[in-house]
């Protein structure tokens, strides 16, 4: 058996009154870039485990995992070294609020979108038709 040498994290496209939650990055690398709200799954965790936690540290809202997207691995994704991601479409309840790792929120409709950080730009390009179904259910 091989083993992949790297570090395993999660993102979640996350869905609030017809509109997808950005994090602004507090810290390198992309810091005070627009990102997915996510971050590295804990030791004990699962990846679903660790997407609900990360969400709840970055913004404070309670989420529903949709689905899965797809899985990230480009190796040069993330400049701190090998990092797979494992994004999740979800959809969220509550009051966003800035926690940990985020300086600020906001949230965009898919046609707004700032520039984002890592890969997340084609994360949300992957989930488009999925995000388009569950906004227009919410019309």
């Amino acid at each position: 058996m091989v083993l992949i040498d790297g570090m395993l994290a999660v993102d979640a496209i996350v869905l609030l009154n017809g509109k997808i939650v950005l994090i602004r990055r507090r810290n390198p690398p992309f810091e005070n870039c627009y990102a997915l709200p996510g971050g590295f799954v804990e030791k004990g965790e699962t990846v679903e485990q660790a997407l609900v936690r990360e969400v709840i540290e970055e913004t404070g809202l309670d989420i529903d995992i949709v689905k899965l997207v797809g899985v990230y691995s480009e190796p040069d994704r993330d400049p701190r070294g090998r990092v797979i991601s494992l994004c999740y479409l979800t959809e969220a309840r509550g009051e966003p609020s800035p926690n940990t790792d985020a300086k600020g929120i906001a949230l965009f409709g898919l046609s707004e979108l700032p520039e984002l950080a890592f890969d997340h730009e084609p994360m949300i390009r992957d989930a488009e038709e999925d995000i388009d179904e569950i906004l227009s259910k919410m019309r």
